[in-house]
């Protein structure tokens, strides 16, 4: 072995403790060392920062590391200071720091005790800064989260594209190492092409994940869903991903409600709550974050177990990376994702006032997801085709869910010839939409701007019916019968493959796409009343005890619970108070007063006869509609008219009467005496009590029918009912 090699393991095993490394980076690391450009592609979990942390710790200076997160920086810089027994030998240089510490950091620097300083690209751009790195021995700069550099990565920032003219302020000659875990062949040219680094030797490992298990699930119920997933993985850590802050808090919520440990983690939160909330994570404090996508990078967390997107990933990139935050110790690793074409809607809504250039691209990125989510064909090949890589789809071995899945083939032949035809003839200038809705023979006013639907293929493949199309044009670009010209707006490319086909075709049986179905919104996140397989013994018991305990209290037995909420206890067997609380409702109003009883019952009844409870009880997810209801009450408090808290809220008079009723149901009292008043004289008040205090059930129609609906109308009786059940029942 040579002296470099030695002193290259030397170093490994003294500072890092590993005695071999890990695919391409001893060789990268050699040629940093050597002073060349380096352009480093290497999946999460591949160890690409070791690639320019050891090279750092053995050469003379300070190398910088451009770096997007401050959480990133922190997480890495802890790292290295662990290792090195040093707090001097890495730094960071951002926003988080005050004058003091930005000093200590400096001189640090300047007396050549940090070997890696890392800096934000926003930091790096600072006149002070770049004229106290001037004064300093560089190593190297590293441009860590390259893709950042990119119009069409996942994760642009501006800031990214101003790096090549700082360094060249900073000094002459400074080597330049870019990494990524994710770039496409447009990303990769784009990075190389900005920093001027177009003769850097290119080093990319392969994308392909084995450990990784990738499935799709249409949109349906889905904090539920999520909820009986982590049950199902009890004390394996995960992260949830959403794209909204809103969503993260209630996700994080529902998870609590449910005995889950879990922390939400968005911008909109203390950098301090933050940190500690990342430190809970590594330590294991808390199972799972749920999370915008500011979480997770550089987060150095081999077990994650799972990764879940509640919401459809912005770009493949995005979702490749994140999810490549699973099973970095080569174990378990679980990549679930929830799609809906409401999602879909949401971030083409997003995009619609952004300059015509940005749109179109992000049109495209979106579009590549859509295909992933829609398509039955094997997810890994779909996602390493994204990257440039082919792969063979029996490689896969049944570790996506469409593979796993019975699959319907259809014959391939001549359709393909029809739209390689149609390719080829109308001058390789359409992308694939266009080219379907010519098959299907759609009447839209781009086909009659070119006055395609005078071609005699227009309409040509309507009876093969569009979800084959969709298929087809997919499948024909996953094995490179078309290309996609990416620099030209995705339009379609004839390959040597493919004009071979049209010369030579040959018989080809090819996968049909799965439709989802059609998805939930997320307002409907509740299950609905009364789902799952009744226990009718149990149903019986539940109203023998409430009709007990209505005879003790001389009250009607509705007043007690209703029926849907006595059905739900019956599928879902709530034994505690907090479960209890959770049954559509009951409130905790309802649980404190009458629940005791009913959970001793259920609980006795399940232990007799041996019940395997479901793991996931209903999911309220609590944020949904609370806001609305607290407003609600603080209103009715203050003795707001009924008509001008529902014109508040943009409610109709008897969206908040369903409103009031569902919140007086759920245990909580509200006096609206000072309304009811007004309406309905006390003598009439007292006959309908009189009513509803005899009556089998709460029904307005049988009041109707006792109390003449000559004497009272529905509004009426709906206010009295209201009035009885808060009173007497809460």
């Amino acid at each position: 072995m040579t002296e470099t090699k030695q002193s290259l393991f030397d170093n490994l095993q003294n500072f890092f403790g590993f005695n071999n490394f890990k695919g391409d980076q001893e060789i990268i690391i050699e040629n940093i060392l050597a002073d060349k450009d380096t352009f480093v592609i290497m999946p999460t979990g591949g160890g690409k920062s070791m690639c320019y942390q050891l090279p750092a710790l053995m050469s003379e200076g300070t190398a910088i590391v451009i770096s997007p997160l401050i959480a990133l920086m922190k997480n890495q810089v802890d790292q290295l200071r662990s290792f090195g027994g040093s707090d001097s030998i890495a730094h960071f240089l951002n926003s988080s720091l005050n004058k003091t510490e930005i000093a200590r950091v400096k001189e640090d620097v300047i007396t050549g005790k940090t070997k890696l300083l890392y800096v934000a690209p926003e930091s790096l751009t600072k006149l002070e800064n770049i004229e106290f790195l001037q004064l300093v021995k560089l190593s190297f700069v590293a441009v860590d989260e390259a893709h950042c550099i990119s119009e069409w990565g996942h994760d642009f920032r501006p800031e990214y594209r101003k790096i090549r003219q700082v360094i060249s302020n900073i000094g002459e000659n400074i080597p330049i190492i870019a990494l990524t875990a994710t770039a496409t062949p447009k990303v990769q040219q784009d990075i190389q092409k900005n920093l001027q680094m177009n003769n850097a030797l290119l080093y990319k490992s392969s994308f392909n994940r084995t450990n990784l298990y990738y499935e799709v699930r249409a949109k349906r119920n889905v904090i539920k869903e999520i909820v009986r997933f982590v049950k199902q993985h009890q004390g394996k850590s995960g992260i949830i991903y959403c794209l909204s802050r809103k969503k993260v808090e209630e996700v994080a919520e529902a998870l609590n409600l449910n005995g889950i440990k879990a922390l939400p983690y968005h911008a909109g939160l203390d950098p301090k709550v933050r940190a500690d909330t990342q430190d809970k994570f590594l330590m294991e404090d808390v199972d799972v974050i749920v999370a915008t996508i500011a979480f997770g990078m550089g987060i150095d967390k081999p077990d994650v177990r799972y990764v879940i997107h509640h919401d459809v990933p912005k770009s493949m990139e995005g979702y490749y990376q994140e999810t490549g935050r699973a099973g970095r110790d080569g174990g378990e690793g679980i990549c679930l994702s929830f799609y809906s074409e409401k999602d879909i809607d949401k971030l083409q809504k997003f995009m619609k006032d952004k300059p015509v250039a940005e749109r179109e691209i992000g049109t495209q990125i979106l579009k590549e997801v859509i295909d992933y989510a829609e398509s039955a064909v094997c997810r890994r090949k779909q996602i390493l085709h994204y990257f440039g890589e082919n792969f063979d789809a029996k490689d896969c071995h049944n570790m996506c869910d469409n593979c796993r899945a019975q699959k319907e083939f259809f014959s391939v032949e001549g359709p393909l010839i029809k739209a390689l035809k149609l390719v080829q003839q109308l001058g390789e200038k359409f992308d694939d939409q266009h080219i379907i809705s010519v098959l299907m023979g759609v009447d839209d006013p781009q086909i009659h701007n070119y006055e395609h639907h005078l071609l005699p293929e227009f309409g040509l493949g309507k009876e093969d019916g569009e979800n084959l199309w969709k298929s087809l044009m997919r499948q024909a670009l996953l094995n490179n019968y078309l290309a996609k010209d990416i620099d030209y707006y995705g339009l379609l490319r004839l390959t040597d493959k493919g004009k071979e086909y049209i010369e030579n075709p040959y018989e080809l049986k090819w996968v049909l796409n799965r439709p989802m179905g059609a998805t939930d919104d997320d307002a409907e996140d509740e299950a609905p009343q009364g789902s799952g397989v009744l226990d009718t013994q149990l149903l019986q018991m539940l109203k023998d005890l409430r009709k007990k305990i209505a005879k003790q209290k001389n009250l009607p037995p509705f007043v007690i619970f209703q029926d849907p909420s006595l059905e739900e206890m019956c599928t879902h067997y709530p034994i505690t108070l907090d479960e209890m609380k959770q049954i559509s409702g009951v409130g905790s109003g309802k649980a404190m007063k009458f629940g005791t009883a009913f959970t001793e019952l259920i609980k006795k009844y399940v232990e007799e006869n041996d019940i395997d409870r479901p793991i996931d009880l209903v999911i309220k997810s609590a944020a949904n509609k609370s806001a609305i209801k607290v407003s609600i009450i603080q209103n009715i408090d203050r003795q707001i008219a009924l008509e001008d808290i529902a014109s508040s809220k943009g409610l109709s008079y008897e969206d908040i009467l369903r409103e009031i009723e569902s919140i007086v149901n759920s245990g909580t009292k509200l006096n609206l005496s000072y309304y009811i008043d007004d309406l309905i004289d006390e003598d009439r008040q007292e006959e309908v009590f009189g009513y509803f205090r005899t009556a089998e059930a709460d029904s307005i129609e049988d009041a109707l029918k006792e109390l003449g609906s000559d004497d009272y109308t529905h509004e009426e009786l709906q206010l009295m009912r209201i009035k009885f059940m808060s009173e007497l029942g809460n």
